[in-house]
């Protein structure tokens, strides 16, 4: 049985990463370089493809897999960096959503691409910087 929680899933990581002696490969900005490769990865599934072609990438079990492969390794590198730099990933998650609520109140937020520095500006109906 697997869990979704995230500190299980970093022991998971770590375990398997010590197991092998992999730690003294893993400096912070190794880790960072292998997080944005995978994330280049997972968007070249989508180079050349308009939005509704990407969609039905994402609808297809063959395409769900090779999305979910691609996520699950910026995922695992997202865990080793978070645990070489000492932050708990979670309670930082909790505060990033609880200030890009402040930051965007649905008020004015609902149905706005705007960047925040600018809903004030556009609710009020003034000219964004």
């Amino acid at each position: 049985m697997h869990s979704d929680r995230i500190s299980d899933l970093s022991r998971a990581v770590l375990a398997f990463r010590d197991e092998r002696d992999w730690a003294q490969f893993h400096t912070l900005r190794k880790l960072i370089t292998s997080l944005n490769l995978e994330a280049a990865e997972l968007l070249e599934h989508t180079q050349w493809l308009d939005d509704d072609e990407v969609e039905r990438l994402a609808s297809g079990h063959e395409g769900r897999h090779a999305l979910g492969e691609e996520c699950a390794d910026v995922l695992l590198y997202l865990l080793l960096i978070a645990e070489r730099a000492g932050i708990d990933l979670a309670a930082a998650t909790w505060q990033k959503l609880a200030g890009n609520a402040r930051r965007y109140p649905v008020v004015l937020a609902h149905g706005s691409r705007e960047k925040y520095t600018r809903l004030r500006k556009s609710a009020k109906g003034g000219e964004a910087d």
